[in-house]
């Protein structure tokens, strides 16, 4: 048994300068030096490692393990999401299935700041509800970048709204799982999240639409912005107060894109973007309900949607606890991972009581989500006319296509991994907890700081549930709170995560370009980072926010 140590050096800021390391290394590589992906996450990951070995004293053998183990996830579940949904991509731009699809979303809209918020807020809420783990921001960005988008706006437009549904992703399954480390109400968690972050489901499509356009463009289409936001966060208030976590966000995503596809029927702007670029002011366009040569039947619409309708189906049928429970009982293979399982003590502070880690894979391929999206694809490939061979072919093609985004994915988990078993990343928090009454601020960026580590607010919560439960109670502030504002900041820190942003950069064909992606979203992910610090801080001390906590 080996026990963290979470001050090596006696001295708080100087251990957290150390466990802060990996992250400098990493992100400074990517954004500044424009290092690839890949070799910029291995040359984290050899810095993970001799923090966590030589600074924070893990047994060398543990750190390799818990390196394995991570790549390990990382490559499944996570990197079959992606190898899949890029697969069911590759099906539809081959045959020009895509091209159909992309043409009736402008039907909806011409309007392109209008096709960003349909795809990347409304319909990316719907796959981040159904499945999470890079799904949303996988299939947003691919259909974006089919519709004419720029790269770089297609990735950071849909890193941007892949966040206010985040808490709530994959069947409500970050929230499920601080419950289980908190020991705290799973509804009453699940309430306090939907009492924070509604009023940010209506924020960020003007947040996002303002990224993509300006101020001044953005406010020319506000009417249809509010109605994605404002049905979004009244469904996602009502779901996660009095239902529960599991549908809040497949409800308010389903209410959000039916309200807004029939608002676009009856209001139209005044003039038409059409250009699909980041930051300039287009020549407006005169609207026209047809685009020009527009023959689209129903028959072909309703063929060219009908892999994403079979991946929607899918996926949500692979989300939902029971089925994946029935999955789970004809085949799992967990395995303890032998000399890290139950070997490594997490200790006071961070948790209340001393708590050895488990390290069990779980080589579940019938119940991951991947396999859904991959059936969903092979269905679909049939129904379009593939023959199996020819099936074969562009699944090896994806392959070869997305190895360094897999590769790079391997790593990134790998580092979450080594910091997580070597309580590096539990001193960062640590040094963020000692903040006194400013704690609800800070707290919150806790969160943040979770997820960007990890790329998943349910990975954050593990990390730092139990910490923010125990100094939340130690500063007699409500337990619940900071508990959801874990969960609630981390959303923000969805969108510069270093896994999300090779999944946009993959799903774009733009590899190589992570640093461009992250230099534009890391702006967007403090700001909004602050915001909902400030918020959990007058919900702590200040009327009327104060009225929202229990």
């Amino acid at each position: 048994m080996w026990s963290q140590v979470y001050d090596p050096f006696g001295d708080m800021l100087l251990s957290a300068g150390a466990a802060a390391a990996p992250i400098v290394v990493l992100l400074g590589a990517i954004a500044i030096f424009e290092v690839r992906a890949h070799y910029a996450a291995l040359l984290g990951l050899a810095t993970a490692l001799l923090i966590a070995i030589f600074a924070f004293g893990m047994p060398p053998a543990m750190a390799g393990l818990s390196a394995a183990y991570g790549a390990a996830f990382g490559l499944l579940p996570i990197g079959w999401i992606i190898l899949n949904v890029i697969f069911l991509y590759q099906l539809t731009n081959e045959n020009g299935e895509f091209e159909v699809a992309q043409r009736s979303i402008g039907r909806i809209s011409q309007d392109r700041r209008l096709q960003v918020l349909f795809i990347a807020f409304s319909l990316g809420a719907f796959f981040e509800g159904a499945a999470g783990f890079g799904t949303p921001v996988a299939v947003t960005a691919a259909m974006l970048i089919g519709l004419g988008f720029a790269p770089l706006a297609a990735s950071g437009l849909s890193l941007i709204a892949n966040t206010a549904p985040v808490a709530f992703g994959a069947l409500g399954s970050p929230i499920i799982a601080l419950a289980a480390v908190t020991g705290l109400d799973l509804h009453e968690l699940s309430g306090m999240v939907g009492r924070q972050l509604p009023l940010f489901s209506v924020i960020v499509p003007f947040w996002v639409i303002w990224a993509y356009v300006g101020f001044r463009r953005m406010i020319e289409v506000w009417p249809p912005i509010a109605v994605a936001g404002i049905t979004f966060a009244v469904p996602q208030y009502l779901v996660s107060n009095y239902h529960g976590p599991w549908l809040v966000d497949i409800v308010a995503a389903i209410v959000s894109m039916a309200s807004l596809a029939l608002f676009l029927k009856v209001w139209k702007p005044s003039t038409v973007m059409t250009e699909a670029v980041v930051g300039a002011a287009p020549q407006p366009t005169p609207q026209s309900d047809e685009a020009p040569g527009d023959t689209l039947t129903r028959r072909m619409v309703w063929r060219a949607w009908s892999p994403w309708l079979l991946l929607s189906v899918f996926v949500f049928l692979w989300g939902t606890p029971q089925f994946k429970a029935f999955l789970d009982s004809i085949w799992v293979y967990k395995h303890p991972i032998e000399g890290l399982n139950g070997l490594v003590q997490k200790v006071p502070p961070v948790v209340a009581t001393p708590h050895a880690e488990a390290a069990v894979y779980n080589l579940n391929l019938l119940s991951a989500t991947g396999t859904g999206i991959l059936l969903a694809a092979l269905l679909a490939g049939l129904l379009l006319g593939y023959r199996p061979r020819d099936l074969l072919r562009v699944y090896a093609r994806t392959l070869y296509l997305v190895r360094y985004s897999l590769m790079t994915i391997a790593a990134m988990l790998a580092i979450g991994f080594v910091t997580r078993y070597s309580g590096t990343d539990a001193t960062l928090g640590l040094v963020l907890a000692n903040t006194g009454w400013l704690y609800p601020f800070f707290g919150t960026l806790i969160g943040w700081l979770g997820v960007a580590l990890t790329g998943s607010d349910t990975a954050s919560n593990v990390l730092f549930g139990g910490l923010q439960r125990v100094s939340a109670e130690q500063l007699g502030i409500n337990p619940t709170l900071m508990a959801a504002a874990n969960s609630s900041g981390g959303v923000m820190g969805k969108m510069i995560d270093a896994q999300s942003i090779v999944v946009a950069s993959t799903a774009t064909k733009w590899y190589g370009h992570e640093g461009t992606i992250l230099r534009f979203v890391f702006f967007h992910s403090v700001a909004l980072a602050t915001l909902v610090g400030l918020f959990v801080t007058a919900q702590a001390y200040y009327w009327p926010f104060n009225l929202l906590v229990p």
